[in-house]
Order: C-alpha cells, then sequence, then structure tokens
C-alpha cells in the first residue's frame, strides 16, 4: 500500500511539472528596476543582481535625458543611476526622479564627504558601490524602496496636518469658534461623511476659495 501511494505522488508530480508555463501561478517580481548608466558591463552586472535577487529589469537608458521618460514610461519601483552620465550630472538626474516619485540607489566608485552631502540633498536613498557586489545590491534596493515610501508617508501626513490646519483658522475666523470647537467641527464632519478630515479640510477650503472671489451685493 505505501509503495502504491508512492507511485500517486510520483506520478502527480510528473503531471505538474508537464504543465505548460502559462498555467503555472507566476510570482510578482520583488521590484521592477530601471537602469540608467551607459557602461554595458555595469548594466550587465545590475542586470544579472536583479534577476537573481527575484526582481526584473523595467528599462534601461545610457543618457541623463532619457532618464524621467523611461521611469515615467516603465513605472519603476525603483531605479539605479551612475553618476558620471554622457550628457550630465547623474545625482542632478536622480533628484529629478525623485521628485516624480521614484526611489534612487546611486551605483558609484565616489565615497567623499561632497558626494555624500549631495546625494542626501537629492533625496537618494542608498547607493551601491562599484565593482557591483550582488549580495549587496537587494540589501540596497529594500532599504531605498523602504525609505522612500516612509518619507512620502511621512510627507503627506505633514500636508494633510497643514490643510487641516488651515481649515480650523478658516472656520475660526468665519463663525468666531475657538481652536478646539472649530477642530472638534471638521472630525465630525468627517465621521459624518465617512472621509478623511484632511478631504474634509480641502473641500471647506475650496469653498472658502470661492466664495471669496463672489462679489460682495
Amino acid at each position: 500500500m505505501p509503495s502504491r501511494a508512492k507511485r500517486l505522488i510520483s506520478q502527480r508530480r510528473g503531471l505538474a511539472s508537464a504543465l505548460p508555463l502559462k498555467t503555472r501561478v507566476s510570482k510578482a517580481p520583488r521590484w521592477r528596476v530601471a537602469i540608467v548608466d551607459d557602461h554595458e558591463r555595469s548594466r550587465t552586472a545590475l542586470r544579472a543582481a536583479i534577476w537573481a535577487a527575484g526582481g526584473e529589469v523595467a528599462g534601461e537608458a545610457v543618457r541623463r535625458a532619457d532618464a524621467k521618460s523611461l521611469i515615467e514610461r516603465t513605472k519603476a519601483d525603483v531605479a539605479i543611476f551612475a553618476i558620471g552620465l554622457p550628457d550630465g550630472d547623474g545625482i542632478e538626474a536622480a533628484a529629478a526622479a525623485v521628485s516624480s516619485g521614484c526611489p534612487v540607489v546611486l551605483f558609484t566608485s565616489r565615497t567623499s564627504d561632497t558626494f555624500v552631502e549631495r546625494a542626501r540633498a537629492a533625496g537618494v536613498m542608498a547607493y551601491l558601490l562599484k565593482p557591483l557586489r550582488s549580495a549587496e545590491l537587494a540589501p540596497a534596493l529594500d532599504l531605498a524602496v523602504a525609505r522612500f515610501a516612509e518619507a512620502q508617508s511621512l510627507r503627506t501626513r505633514l500636508d494633510e496636518r497643514k490643510v487641516i490646519e488651515r481649515a480650523k483658522g478658516a472656520l475660526m475666523r468665519r463663525y468666531g469658534l475657538s481652536e478646539d470647537d472649530a477642530f472638534q467641527r471638521l472630525r465630525r464632519a468627517a465621521m459624518d461623511s465617512r472621509r478623511s478630515m484632511a478631504d474634509i479640510a480641502r473641500a471647506l477650503l475650496v469653498s472658502e476659495s470661492v466664495a471669496g472671489d463672489v462679489p460682495a451685493q
């Protein structure tokens, strides 16, 4: 009986391995990575390390001028930029990518204090040193994606806090409310409408702006 069970298991495994590839469950890549580097050897090393770590190369560019369109077209989760590009500075190109919503890892042989400060000011989240050590790639990309998401979340919370403060001020001026009463009114409106306080605050400020444009009768 045990031998029969083993034969059945073996047959099922054989059937599973014989299934067409399209019927197997495909696993989403760990990250989709855009590469901006003009050295073929560097790009080859990055490709191999990305694939080995379970990622996917979303696209490649060799010039700074093509970096932004590459990221926008591919909607990459993260980008790797070389510093020296044929048509300009990679750190400046990285800053543009960060401002458009993509975390960036720099691929460089430089480690000077000036480089680190420029990279930090550009919003770069991590960097890889040349020559590439494959084992360092996945931690650097994971760190960059996590740090960027945290920074974006913090920025969103700060923006929401600012808009709520502005809306509170508008209510206080319009109705002569205390700060606490204005806050409670915003919170009740959010609860009643099942929307966030920030959404309610933005709507209120829009209405204030529109009302301010209406000529007095």
